[in-house]
């Protein structure tokens, strides 16, 4: 089946979600009197885990996530609005480091130029994926945006993927699925028919993987080595 589109992660994919969420801690923990270090930016990481998972389920609102992650990072109780009140202070300074990584143009350009079309499957909420694509200075240069609240499932359920496929109008074979996150970007990605590959930053691995980059500068290469496949083993 001849390989048509690239669905694109987002976060860790497109635009540097970790160097945000770091940077946003260290502006922020000081005005509240917290000192930023190494253990707390590892707390933060753990603590969101569950309640994000908990949001993508379905089983807890967009902005439950938010309360319940700040009440247990900072080990308050409170009501709903001073619980919203104390997450915002890290928003602000998140939203404000929203970055494009520096190899998505080169990304794109060569998808355009292996005639192929571009979409974005994430696992964030609408409004606020759609404002971080237009503030990093991606908006309308990626192709349709299938989020949670679009499709009713998260990554790695195969609904997602199937679902983004069906509303793009592609099959899932015609499909090249490209992420951080190994498990939810490449493994799920395949069992869902599609082909993939992973898209390794920080040099994690698995170092196995065929289909493996550390850039998006290097999707001249897999895009080839894709399109060259017949199926979603890719």
């Amino acid at each position: 089946m001849e390989l048509r589109g690239v669905l694109l992660d987002l976060d860790g994919t497109l635009v540097d979600h970790r160097g945000a969420a770091e940077a946003a801690l260290r502006d922020w923990l000081p005005e509240i009197g917290v000192p930023f270090t190494s253990a707390a930016l590892a707390r933060w990481t753990t603590v969101q885990e569950p309640h994000l998972a908990a949001w993508r389920d379905g089983r807890i609102s967009f902005a439950e996530q938010r309360r319940r992650r700040a009440r247990d990072f900072l080990g308050i109780e409170g009501s709903d609005a001073e619980l919203d009140e104390a997450f915002a202070g890290y928003l602000s300074h998140y939203e404000a480091h929203w970055r494009a990584y520096d190899d998505v143009t080169d990304g794109l350009a060569a998808i355009t130029a292996a005639g192929l079309v571009t979409a974005v499957l994430t696992n964030g909420a609408r409004g606020q994926q759609r404002q971080k694509l237009e503030r990093s200075g991606l908006g309308g240069r990626v192709g349709p945006v299938f989020t949670v609240d679009d499709l009713g499932v998260a990554k790695p359920h195969a609904g997602a993927f199937l679902g983004a496929c069906e509303q793009w109008g592609l099959a899932p074979g015609e499909v090249l699925s490209v992420g951080d996150n190994y498990d939810l970007d490449v493994i799920a990605a395949r069992a869902a028919g599609l082909r993939a590959a992973h898209l390794d930053r920080l040099g994690e691995g698995p170092v196995g993987e065929p289909h493996r980059m550390t850039s998006l500068r290097e999707l001249n290469r897999l895009l080839s080595a894709a399109r060259q496949s017949a199926g979603p083993a890719a």
